[in-house]
């Protein structure tokens, strides 16, 4: 027998390059729960770094590994799966392992710069060279440009490769959001002096860069998945993606209004923003519900249970943390009191893992199969308790610091904004809160599960199915033809 070993040189082009951009997306997704976990524990030891790494630059290096991880993972994943959905060669290999390196040297040189520089003179050089100081996208101008640069070297090597062998539902969706995925970011660059127009553009990189471009990709990516894991059947999951991007125009377009509510925006956005929040999720989890269900109905099996178990999870997680904990507070009557405090941080840790996070682990999960040789990954892989742990753990953690939050956000919600009304005495009143506090305590403990969730994770990427001798079995499908434009239902 002949034990599947990591072969490098069995991957197609596209495939490739994809490992370099999962293994970067990796060491920062590390990095950004080691800051994470950081600056929790800064709100109860406020001098813990002080002067060294306060907690301004600790935060920006959290929020800004978690944007960069992610879009390496997207990157990689579309990388991933590219050749087999076009059926053809990926068009300009070299430059996208060229963008690659630029990307990520580009990436080490700003966070270098956060970490040793942090501030500089209230000058046009600091915009172009340290910070922008706007708050999520701290990146300074030169990275600004280079992160559409890449993006656009990206949307090329996409289509060109698709124009080069055939189109599908979902790759025409994925080529059309890859421009927006370019040209939104640059909304963000430049400046007005109204700071109420400025606020306004500033939204639409923060909420439409992230939630509309970013939800359609996933979109594109679940579907693929689904193909591969489940064996679903293609209409199924194009009909749920054209839905998606359907609700994406309407209720993620619409919805950027809840963020116009306290900016000097005209009135008319209380109601549309408040009534068009929360949609876009809910395809999602229809996608993974018909498929699952269709799967069982059809006798589908599914030999790669960890990427599967990770696609199901980013559907509820989606769900749950980009909808309901959304709609929680996007309601300008709710939002009135909720805007701004650890309410916000809660729908934020919760909407991000499982809305991207969870996506990007189960495609490297199929990656990995395909990567070892096709090896079996189903219900009595050895090993098999360290990929169901780290899911485990990586979900209670998250989920754990997201009801801390919420706790907090409750306290900070009714002593500074219910009963002091958003002065600085009620804000520092609500700080010293007792929940606040125990929230705060309890969010550091869950950041501590949420670690060796990761730890479990990165331990389990690396030997899962290495020593398996066992081949990948079929999928017992019978819709080969509702696949046929792909040649068959892909197994992983």
């Amino acid at each position: 027998m002949q034990l599947h070993a990591f072969n490098y040189s069995a991957l197609n082009s596209g495939q490739k390059v994809a490992v370099k951009y999962f293994m970067a997306a990796m060491v920062l997704f590390a990095a950004q729960i080691a800051f994470g976990i950081i600056a929790g524990l800064q709100f109860i030891f406020p001098d813990l770094f002080f002067g060294v790494l306060d907690f301004s630059v600790v935060r920006m290096v959290h929020i800004n590994a978690m944007i960069v991880w992610m879009l390496f993972g997207f990157l990689g994943s579309v990388y991933w799966l590219i050749e087999d959905e076009s059926g053809a060669e990926l068009v300009g290999a070299k430059l996208a392992n060229f963008t690659f390196w630029i990307f990520l040297l580009a990436v080490t040189i700003v966070v270098l710069v956060y970490l040793f520089v942090q501030i500089g003179p209230g000058k046009i050089e600091s915009i172009w060279f340290i910070n922008e100081g706007r708050e999520y996208i701290e990146a300074p101008r030169w990275a600004d440009i280079g992160i559409v640069a890449c993006m656009l070297v990206f949307f090329y090597n996409t289509a060109a490769t698709f124009l080069k062998g055939k189109w599908s539902g979902i790759s025409g969706v994925l080529v059309l959001d890859l421009i927006a995925l370019a040209g939104l970011y640059m909304a963000g660059m430049f400046y007005v002096t109204n700071i109420s127009v400025d606020q306004h553009w500033w939204w639409w990189v923060i909420h439409l860069w992230v939630e509309a471009t970013w939800e359609v990709l996933v979109g594109c990516v679940m579907a693929w998945g689904l193909i591969k894991t489940l064996g679903a059947r293609r209409k199924i999951v194009t009909t749920w993606l054209y839905i998606e991007v359907a609700l994406m125009f309407g209720s993620g377009i619409l919805g950027l209004g809840h963020h116009y509510f306290w900016i000097g925006t005209p009135e008319y956005w209380l109601t549309i923003g408040g009534f068009f929040s929360a949609l876009e999720p809910i395809p999602l989890v229809a996608m993974v519900v018909h498929s699952v269900y269709d799967a069982g109905s059809h006798g589908f099996k599914s030999t790669n249970h960890p990427a599967l178990a990770w696609l199901i999870a980013h559907a509820f997680g989606n769900f749950l943390g980009g909808g309901v904990w959304g709609f929680m507070h996007t309601l300008p009557q709710i939002n009135l009191y909720t805007h701004g405090t650890q309410w916000t941080a809660s729908h934020g840790h919760l909407a991000f893992f499982g809305a991207y996070a969870t996506i990007i682990i189960a495609v490297i999960y199929i990656a990995i199969q395909r990567a070892r040789g096709d090896v079996w990954m189903s219900s009595d892989i050895a090993g098999g308790w360290r990929w169901k742990w780290a899911l485990g753990l990586l979900n209670a953690g998250v989920m754990g610091m997201t009801m801390a939050l919420l706790v907090s956000g409750y306290e900070q919600a009714f002593t500074e904004r219910a009963l002091g009304g958003s002065t600085w005495t009620a804000y520092f009143a609500a700080q010293n809160a007792a929940w606040f506090v125990q929230g705060m305590n309890w969010r550091a403990i869950f950041g501590f599960v949420t670690a060796a969730g990761l730890v479990l994770l990165l331990w389990d990427m690396m030997v899962i199915g290495r020593g398996d001798s066992r081949d990948i079995q079929e999928l017992n499908t019978g819709h080969a033809d509702d696949n046929s434009d792909t040649g068959a239902i892909l197994a992983t």
